[in-house]
C-alpha cells in the first residue's frame, strides 16, 4: 500500500507542477479557441492540459518500475507497456485536436487504433463470467472486438461529460478511487497477482486527476481538452479490461457446491460492476447514450455538439456552476462506491437501504432550485443573504426612474452606444470578438 500511495503522490505532484508551464505553452501556441455556443465559460481558456496529465502518467509508471514490490508488475506482465503505448497514441491525437481540430470520424478511428495496439501487446479480455453459464473463454476475435468496444465507449463517455470546470477530472477521480478499492481487495485479499496491474492503473489515474484538479476547478485556468479527457478515459478502460478479462474467477475459489456455475453466481456481484465500467462511470455513459438518442432523433450526427448534456440541464434548472459539479460528483460517488459495497456483500439489506436513502437525498438536491427556502427571522443572521426575507424585500423595491424631458431623452439616446441583443451582466456586452485585433500593417 505504501508503494501505491507513493506512486499516486508522485503522479499527482508531477501533473500539478507541469500544468503551470503547459498553460503558458498553450497560450503561446494559440490553443485558446473561440467561445462556442455550447460552452458555459465566458472567456477563452487554454487547453492542452492533457500534456501535463500524460507527463504524470509517465512519471508514475517510471517510479513504479523502480519500486521493490511494484517492479514485479512490469516483470510478470506486459500490460503497463501496452497502456503506455495506447495512451501515447490517444494523447497525440488529442493534442492535434486541441490545437487544430480533428474530424469526429478520424478521432473514432484513432481510438480504435489505440485500443488495437493495447490488444496486440496483451491487454485484452480473455474470458467473461456469465451468470448461469460459467466462465466463457473468448476467441481472439471476440476478445479484440469486446476490448475495442469497451475502450471506445469509455473514452467517449468521459469526453462527453467534460463540459464544466473540474467535472470530468473529479468524476474520473471518484471512479478511480472506487476502482482502486475493488482491485486492491482482489489483489491483496485473494492473493491474485493478475489484479496488480489494474490496481497500479487506478492509483496512477487518481494521481493524474488530483494533480490537475486544482488548476481546473471553477473558475478554471486551463482545460484538459481532448488530449486529457480521452487519456483518462483510456486509462480507466485499461484497468477495467485488465481486472475483468485477465483475473480467472476460478482462482478466487468461491465454490459452494463444487460447481463452476455456483462459483460464477458467487462472483457475479464482484465482476458485473467492472465487466463494462458502466456502473463506475454510469453518469457519463448515461449522458453519452442520451446524447446519441437525442441527436439521432433530430436527424443530426451523433457526434454533433449541442447543449443538451446533463450538466447543461442542471444549469438550466437553476443550479450554479459549482453546485452542478458537486451534484454530479455525488451521483458518481453513490453509484461507484455502491457497486463496490454490493460486490463485497451482496446479501446485506443495509447496503441497499443506504443506497436508496442517498438516492432520495440526491433527488432532493436536484429539485432545490424549484423552491427558495426562507429562514425564520431569528436565524437570518446565520444564513446567506439570499435566504433572508429582508434581502428579498429590498430586491423587490426599485427606485422610480427620473422623469426626463423629450429633448433631453432624444439627445441622451443619441449619445448612448446601442447595446446588441443578448447582452448580460456576465460579459457586459453582447456578441463580440474574444480577441482584440490591432491595426493591420500599412493601414
Amino acid at each position: 500500500m505504501r508503494e501505491y500511495l507513493l506512486t499516486l503522490c508522485v503522479t499527482a505532484a508531477v501533473t500539478y507542477l507541469l500544468t503551470g508551464p503547459v498553460r503558458k505553452f498553450a497560450i503561446a501556441a494559440g490553443a485558446m479557441p473561440e467561445i462556442r455556443a455550447r460552452d458555459v465559460h465566458r472567456e477563452p481558456t487554454p487547453r492542452l492540459g492533457g500534456i501535463a496529465m500524460f507527463g504524470g502518467l509517465c512519471a508514475g509508471l517510471l517510479v513504479a518500475a523502480h519500486l521493490t514490490n511494484l517492479n514485479e508488475v512490469f516483470e510478470l506482465s506486459n500490460e503497463p507497456r501496452a497502456l503506455l503505448s495506447g495512451a501515447g497514441l490517444i494523447w497525440l491525437l488529442g493534442v492535434l485536436d486541441d490545437k487544430w481540430g480533428v474530424d469526429a470520424l478520424i478521432k473514432l478511428g484513432g481510438q480504435m487504433i489505440a485500443a488495437g495496439v493495447m490488444v496486440l501487446q496483451g491487454l485484452t479480455i480473455l474470458w467473461l463470467p456469465v451468470p448461469g453459464i460459467g466462465t466463457v473463454s473468448l476467441t481472439p476475435m471476440q476478445g479484440t472486438l469486446l476490448t475495442v468496444a469497451l475502450v471506445v465507449i469509455t473514452i467517449n463517455a468521459v469526453n462527453f461529460v467534460d463540459g464544466l470546470d473540474g467535472l470530468a477530472s473529479g468524476m474520473v477521480c471518484i471512479a478511480a478511487a472506487a476502482f482502486f478499492m475493488y482491485a486492491y481487495r482482489i489483489w491483496f485479499g485473494y492473493g491474485l497477482e493478475s489484479a496488480a496491474p489494474a490496481t497500479l492503473f487506478a492509483a496512477i489515474l487518481m494521481g493524474m486527476c488530483l494533480g490537475f484538479l486544482p488548476h481546473n476547478m471553477h473558475p478554471a485556468r486551463i482545460f484538459m481538452g481532448d488530449s486529457g479527457s480521452m487519456l483518462i478515459g483510456l486509462v480507466l478502460a485499461a484497468g477495467a479490461i485488465s481486472i475483468t478479462g485477465q483475473v480467472d474467477p476460478d482462482a478466487m475459489k468461491l465454490y459452494y457446491d463444487g460447481s463452476e456455475r455456483a462459483a460464477v453466481h458467487a462472483t457475479v456481484p464482484v465482476y458485473i460492476p467492472l465487466l463494462l465500467p458502466l456502473t463506475v462511470i454510469a453518469v457519463p455513459v448515461a449522458d453519452l447514450i442520451l446524447a446519441i438518442v437525442r441527436r439521432t432523433w433530430r436527424g443530426q450526427s451523433p457526434f454533433a455538439a449541442d447543449r443538451g448534456h446533463l450538466h447543461h440541464r442542471l444549469l438550466e434548472i437553476g443550479h450554479s456552476h459549482s453546485r452542478a459539479v458537486l451534484i454530479m460528483y455525488f451521483w458518481s460517488a453513490l453509484i461507484a462506491f455502491g457497486a463496490v459495497a454490493f460486490s463485497v456483500n451482496s446479501t446485506s439489506m443495509w447496503i441497499v437501504l443506504t443506497i436508496v436513502a442517498l438516492s432520495a437525498v440526491g433527488l432532493v438536491l436536484l429539485l432545490l432550485p424549484r423552491f427558495t427556502p426562507r429562514a425564520p427571522r431569528w436565524a437570518e443572521r446565520f444564513v446567506p443573504p439570499r435566504y433572508r426575507r429582508s434581502a428579498r424585500r429590498e430586491a423587490v423595491e426599485v427606485e422610480p426612474a427620473p422623469i426626463v424631458t423629450e429633448p433631453e431623452a432624444s439627445s441622451e439616446a443619441s449619445e448612448r452606444t446601442p447595446v446588441p441583443a443578448g447582452a448580460h451582466g456576465a460579459t457586459a456586452v453582447g456578441d463580440r470578438s474574444r480577441f482584440s485585433h490591432g491595426p493591420k500593417i500599412g493601414a
